[in-house]
């Protein structure tokens, strides 16, 4: 239960210690907000965490190679790409038709074309996975880093959803897996969820004198009122620094990440990406009209948001959208051509403004962000103009991060069927990105990290051409 305001005095509301000691699991599952300040002062300080964030973007049904990132428009008409391609910003290597944004930046990527993600089922791997000990991949980083930044009380773990940034969005389906699932450890160290529902946020009331407040505009109104009043209540005074930190918290710069409505509005409209996929422009012939519906309302704000989440704390943000990469050209899914329509051109355009906002801001030293699915498509074009399920190889993206960028790391056989070079798998990748955020020398040093962490950021091998 979240109190911040007694009701029941009128237009005199103030804000009393008691009930403001009485915020609870505002942030991470169980913590009190006072507990969660006291667990980040004390986690994931000095040199054993670098200075850099990961967004993973999961692009949820599994993209097409041929469609993304490796055309291969010299194979026959029913393997190579049904988009086209475009010239890149790197000689030689093209992209699919849709990614004309993408392509001038080509040289702020990392290209993969020689992933694997083993099989070809529809789950979240590697979000969760047992090389993430079937947790999400952010809390085994949060179990290092601690589960909140020990200044800003950001949560080192998020997870954004459509209804983060659209209301009335649907909810995230968790039929495939739950990306908010932190196998052996800690519920503490759940990704946060924004405006996605579930037991933390269905346990954050304000007692307020009006009507339950249940969105986020309202939450921050209501902040804004008590941070103009806090001034005015000496109560305050009296706490000890971590409670002051705890009211600072909720009062100062945690809040204001999740507003957009900070930014610059011509900032906003770059990422927005409502109109490149508008409900008038999708076939509501397909089962999945909704998802594309909410992919294309909600993609380029929810990166947005989680570069804002980045720049103050967050150290692992999970972007998903529901399930929209499947196409299979069935009765649920549109054909390739019509669905990267749907799915690519969103992608195409709000993934280049994040890479330039990056680069604009400075903030492509401290911020990875990695783009892959559970799976790829089939190197042939099914009967009806779609692409099924294909585990044996998949397009994998990375930019910035202060990583080496401006490569095209493996390749694939003539049909986009294998790995041609040593295949990179769930492992490399799960590697690597802990190595991007944990040194592994420091974390040797360290006696109660659990065996699977310190496998994963010491043991396994990362991509070599990138750590």
């Amino acid at each position: 239960m979240l109190n911040i305001l007694d009701s029941g005095h009128g237009s005199n509301l103030r804000c009393s210690r008691r009930s403001f000691l009485s915020i609870g699991s505002l942030l991470c599952g169980g913590l009190s907000l006072e507990q969660m300040c006291r667990a980040g002062a004390k986690a994931g300080t000095g040199s054993l965490l670098r200075d850099r964030s990961v967004i993973f973007l999961f692009m949820h049904g599994g993209p097409s190679q041929f469609e993304t990132f490796d055309p291969k428009m010299t194979a026959p008409m029913e393997i190579r790409s049904a988009t086209g391609e475009v010239k890149t910003s790197l000689p030689g290597v093209t992209f699919g038709g849709t990614f004309e944004k993408l392509a001038p930046l080509a040289d702020r990527m990392a290209l993969v074309r020689s992933f694997t993600t083993g099989d070809s089922r529809h789950d979240i791997k590697p979000i969760v996975h047992r090389t993430t000990n079937d947790a999400n991949l952010g809390t085994m980083y949060a179990r290092v880093a601690g589960p909140n930044h020990p200044e800003t009380g950001m949560p080192r773990n998020l997870a954004l959803y459509p209804q983060a940034v659209v209301p009335e969005a649907q909810p995230t389906t968790m039929k495939f897996g739950k990306f908010e699932s932190t196998g052996s450890y800690s519920s503490a160290l759940a990704p946060f969820a924004p405006g996605a529902g579930g037991n933390l946020q269905n346990d954050m009331k304000l007692t307020l004198p009006m009507r339950r407040l249940n969105d986020r505009r309202s939450l921050l109104t209501e902040i804004d009122r008590l941070r103009r009043n806090n001034d005015r209540d000496a109560v305050y005074a009296a706490m000890d620094p971590l409670r002051q930190l705890a009211f600072d918290t909720i009062l100062g710069g945690l809040a204001e990440a999740f507003d957009l409505s900070r930014e610059d509005p011509k900032l906003v409209e770059r990422y927005d990406t409502s109109r490149i996929a508008t409900p008038e422009n999708i076939s509501q012939k397909w089962n999945n009209y909704n998802n594309y519906v909410d992919n294309g309302q909600s993609l380029g704000k929810l990166l947005l948001m989680a570069r804002r989440l980045c720049e103050r704390g967050a150290g692992f943000v999970t972007v998903t959208t529901n399930f929209v990469w499947d196409m299979h050209a069935d009765k649920n899914n549109a054909g390739v051509v019509e669905g990267m329509r749907y799915m690519g051109r969103p992608f195409d355009h709000a993934v280049s403004a994040l890479i330039e906002d990056l680069h604009n801001r400075g903030l492509d030293e401290k911020i990875l962000l990695v783009c892959c699915g559970e799976m790829g498509r089939t190197p042939r074009i099914n009967k009806n103009g779609g692409r099924d399920h294909w585990g044996n190889l998949a397009p994998l993206m990375f930019s910035g991060g202060g990583l080496p960028m401006g490569q095209v790391i493996g390749d694939s056989s003539r049909d986009g069927s294998v790995p041609a070079t040593k295949p990179i798998t769930l492992q490399n990748l799960v590697a690597t990105i802990m190595k991007s955020l944990i040194d592994p020398g420091e974390l040797r040093l360290l006696t109660d990290v659990p065996r699977e962490i310190m496998q994963a950021t010491t043991e396994w091998e990362s991509i070599r051409e990138l750590i």
